[in-house]
């Protein structure tokens, strides 16, 4: 017999894993937006959004409903609290796209100063920690969860190169230090992606496994 409590689970699943294609997709066009210099696709970026905000609000009223109607207990209960907190990253996500979006925008007045390699190199590093982390939480996986845990260190070394790279343009050329900062800003917004995609990843461990996985290189876990 059919648990009265699947299919709620099921919609609430299928409903995050809609806002994290929303989420992947609209942090793709910021990225390009920055890489071509195209103010017109960022300014996209922002109208992407609000369907990202729907989708959260949908879900923060769904979850409320499952909690109230459903009583999930253990498993049942730790994939309804899962569902919040990726929505919660996910919303966030679309935030820092449209971050990203705004630098785009302020770059594209500019032209001098080429995007370095290694800030696409970021980018397509944050988009595969996000990418692999919603796998992971779409294949109940949680060794690519900790594939995409492993990732994370990568993601900063690689914004920490980014930022030396401005400032060593700025240094050397004054009048280009406002795209320096912008590629700073980018930079810090797809090393923060990363962070969001490692929360992802810990929450697929912890449905999974029952096992929480947050702060323990911290903590000694």
């Amino acid at each position: 017999m059919t648990r009265a409590v699947e299919p709620v689970l099921q919609v609430l699943r299928e409903t995050v894993l809609r806002m994290g294609s929303r989420a992947e997709a609209i942090l793709d066009k910021a990225v390009q937006a920055v890489i071509d210099r195209n103010a017109e696709l960022a300014s996209q970026v922002d109208r992407d959004d609000l369907e990202i905000d729907r989708l959260d609000v949908e879900i923060d009223a769904a979850v409320l409903r499952a909690l109230a109607l459903q009583a999930p207990v253990a498993a049942d209960l730790r994939k309804v609290v899962a569902v919040k907190m990726i929505a919660t990253d996910l919303e966030r996500v679309g935030d820092l796209a449209r971050n990203i979006a705004k630098s785009a925008r302020r770059l594209s007045l500019h032209p001098e100063l080429p995007v370095p390699l290694v800030l696409a190199r970021l980018a397509r590093s944050a988009q595969r920690m996000l990418h692999g982390a919603l796998d992971a939480y779409s294949g109940d996986d949680p060794e690519a969860a900790r594939r995409v845990l492993a990732q994370d260190d990568e993601v900063d070394r690689q914004q920490d190169e980014v930022v030396r790279f401005a400032l060593q343009e700025i240094s050397g050329s004054p009048d280009l230090a406002s795209q320096g900062v912008d590629l700073i800003f980018v930079a810090k917004n797809l090393e923060r992606v990363g962070d969001h995609a490692t929360n992802i990843a810990e929450d697929v461990i912890l449905v999974i496994e029952a096992r929480n996985v947050k702060h323990a290189a911290k903590l000694g876990g």
